[in-house]
């Protein structure tokens, strides 16, 4: 009897815990099944009890109800440390709509154009070169573009400027060392895969100096203007480029299959050893650097879904956000990371089979991060799904996909 009263008393604090994130959800108002809302945790922890992923967070919000946020398995396996619906995950690119919400905003003041040449707010990009073939010798042969890069470029990913890693840039931004001005003065560098708006290819760099372009234009760094026009007004309160320590027990660590097991992923990560939460770090990587949890990306995507509004406050005026969710690639083609859609300005968007097959529909637009997360927002349905795991190696989508379809299956009107 005493060894049960003791697991209760430990109990307790979880028990509270789960009836707290309960109380914060109801599918009342929703359209959406209670029972059907039910299976997703369900499902997802005999996924996470498979060894796919450490554990989950999952989201659901429908006519902007918040119908269903459950947590699964771990975010700290060593330690036991149980998954929360409070949890704090490296959102990777993920963060590249915010960057292009900033850009936007900027552009409703009227402080820059879409089609603006980079140039403009960036004179290191002058005379930026193009790859054209190699040389007898073997080293590349280069010309000048047939025009400079714009900000519509390298919101839509089709600027030509580099992505991977590249000899001595990448390293700087990956570790967060070296300042935004001083990484992307070196992106300036290097010249252009491509002529710009010839092809689609992916270019964290090219979000990144998105980000430095609102430093120029706005007077602010980066991680201020994110501050005082997002995250504060949204209520993100659990948002932010490097961890504080009052919040690092919250941050989800990063995990990978090994021989058959899930193992701690190190400092060989994008953004470094995850355990390290950053530190010393002065790169805000305005391409894959937010940490957040699934309500304060929630407050982000209903504002979207509510056409610029949230809780009575403007954010962009909803032919802004039209503007950002057409697609611009349509004319290319590979454009996106899912086959049937395209990008819109820092947003993918559904467009027609493969992209719809987990129910998805036509317009539905959103993002994913390098570490399994997806967030997407879905006008036809009027839903928010939101995605959180922190696998290095990709192995969250096979939770992510079973999650979309149980998500917009639970409709029920």
């Amino acid at each position: 009897m005493r060894f049960i009263s003791r697991r209760l008393f430990l109990l307790f604090p979880l028990l509270l815990l789960s009836f707290a994130a309960a109380a914060q959800t109801s599918p009342v108002g929703s359209g959406l099944d209670p029972a059907r809302l039910a299976r997703i945790p369900a499902r997802m922890k005999e996924l996470v009890d498979q060894g796919i992923a450490s554990g989950a967070v999952t989201l659901v919000a429908r006519h902007g109800v918040i119908a269903e946020l459950d947590a699964v398995g771990y975010r700290d396996i060593e330690n036991k440390t149980p998954m929360t619906t409070d949890t704090i995950f490296q959102i990777m690119s993920m963060t590249k709509p915010f960057t292009g919400v900033e850009i936007m905003m900027l552009f409703e003041e009227g402080k820059l154009q879409i089609d603006d040449p980079v140039e403009k707010y960036l004179p290191e990009f002058r005379g930026q070169m193009v790859i054209d073939g190699t040389t007898n010798s073997g080293a590349p042969a280069l010309r000048k573009p047939s025009r400079p890069i714009t900000i519509r470029d390298l919101m839509t990913h089709t600027s030509g400027v580099l992505d991977g890693s590249a000899d001595d840039i990448m390293p700087l931004s990956n570790n967060m060392q070296s300042t935004l001005a001083e990484t992307v003065a070196g992106y300036a560098k290097h010249p252009l895969r491509f002529d710009p708006g010839a092809m689609w290819q992916y270019s964290s760099p090219g979000i990144d100096i998105l980000g430095r372009i609102i430093e120029v234009v706005s007077g602010q760094s980066f991680e201020q203007f994110t501050a005082q026009r997002l995250f504060d007004p949204l209520g993100m309160k659990d948002s932010f480029f490097y961890a504080p320590p009052d919040m690092q027990k919250r941050v989800a660590l990063v995990y990978h299959a090994e021989n058959g097991k899930l193992v701690r992923s190190t400092e060989h990560i994008l953004g470094g050893n995850p355990s390290d939460f950053r530190k010393d770090a002065h790169y805000p990587a305005p391409g894959w650097g937010m940490y957040s949890t699934a309500t304060d990306l929630f407050a982000f995507y209903q504002m979207m879904l509510n056409g610029g509004t949230y809780k009575g406050r403007r954010y962009l005026s909803k032919p802004s956000i039209d503007l950002m969710t057409q697609i611009y690639t349509g004319y290319l083609p590979r454009a996106g990371w899912m086959g049937g859609g395209g990008y819109g300005l820092t947003w993918e968007v559904a467009k027609d089979a493969p992209g719809t097959l987990i129910l998805r529909f036509p317009g539905a637009y959103g993002h994913g991060g390098a570490f399994g997360t997806q967030g997407w927002i879905d006008p036809k349905l009027d839903m928010i799904r939101i995605f959180l795991v922190q696998n290095s190696d990709g192995g969250g989508g096979k939770l992510s996909d079973p999650f979309m379809v149980m998500a917009a299956s639970s409709i029920s009107e």
